[in-house]
């Protein structure tokens, strides 16, 4: 069982900002009270999208979201705040990210006023070793086949394959060891499972 209060205490010692919420529907009613009148950009997220977290917010922000038609990638990178999440968090405090754009791990580097990872508790492993290996043998390939990419992962849904195909997914892969300084970065944590 993952230890998110040990996670929480770990990503709090990097510089971290941290929330921690018994249920997804209890982190979105307070994102929804934190981001107001603002522009957010949101990354590719199946979380944000199990959160129906673009329809609360669209209604008093502009929001930037190329999965719903509410602008482009190169339009989220430059809003105020970002929402994305994680594809693996280590207990130890490392968070993971994968991507095959270059969109979500720029955005979460540099740019924006604010940034938000949601963080459900199925993401969570127990060292930096563990949450690289969730990400490249679980998100990435359950993400390959939501995508309908022609990948090894996507045909067998089963591990990374590191894989040559020009539709793969996996093209950058970003460890947040520390808060980046340039920003402020909230992450939030889930007791419940969000996404890939």
């Amino acid at each position: 069982m993952a230890d998110l209060e040990k996670l929480k205490q770990n990503l709090q010692k990097n510089g971290f900002e941290v929330t921690h919420f018994a249920t997804a529907a209890q982190a979105a009613d307070y994102l929804d009270g934190q981001i107001d009148g603002k522009t957010v950009g949101v990354g590719g997220s199946i979380t944000v999208l199990e959160m129906g977290l673009a329809e609360r917010l669209r209604t008093h922000n502009t929001l930037h979201w190329h999965w719903t038609g509410d602008g482009d990638q190169a339009a989220a990178a430059t809003c105020q705040v970002y929402l994305s999440s994680v594809n693996g968090a280590a207990e130890t405090g490392e968070l993971i990210n994968i991507d095959g754009n270059g969109n979500r791990v720029s955005s979460g580097l540099y740019g924006h006023e604010k940034v938000y990872f949601i963080v459900g508790v199925n993401k969570v492993a127990p060292d930096y070793e563990s949450a690289l290996w969730r990400a490249r043998n679980i998100a990435a390939p359950k993400n390959a086949q939501r995508l309908q990419r022609k990948t090894p992962c996507a045909a067998k849904g089963d591990r990374c394959y590191n894989c040559s195909s020009p539709e793969r997914i996996c093209a950058a892969l970003v460890v947040y060891w520390k808060k980046p300084t340039s920003m402020d970065f909230e992450v939030v944590l889930v007791d419940e499972p969000l996404g890939y």
